[in-house]
């Protein structure tokens, strides 16, 4: 299963295995990591799942899609280049070790 790292704002960082297909969302919100809500339940609605994605790991995901790049100017905390919804990253051999943090705020 691959692995990623949270690194909560405070620096706290949590380590989750997660089932291939699951999204780095599920991942934060079945495991109790503070700073993703998810309030569109994944469905890329709302941009309160937002992440920074380790510079190392963004040519290993797919590009975000028009909806994902929409809601990234919706985000609470600055967009970054490396900014991602949570939601639209699924877990999968290729990212495995990856490693995301979590913005100041989500809302």
């Amino acid at each position: 299963m691959p692995k990623v790292t949270y690194i909560e704002f405070d620096g706290t960082e949590r380590h989750v295995e997660l089932p291939a297909g699951w999204s780095l969302m599920q991942g934060a919100t079945l495991n109790g990591v503070d700073g993703i809500e998810g309030e569109c339940g994944g469905s890329c609605g709302c941009a309160t799942c937002h992440v920074y994605v380790d510079e190392a790991f963004l040519d290993k995901l797919e590009p975000p899609s028009e909806t994902e790049e929409e809601m990234l100017e919706c985000t609470a905390a600055p967009r970054e280049a490396n900014s991602r919804l949570s939601c639209q990253i699924k877990a999968d051999p290729r990212i495995d070790g990856i490693v995301v943090r979590l913005p100041e705020t989500q809302t």
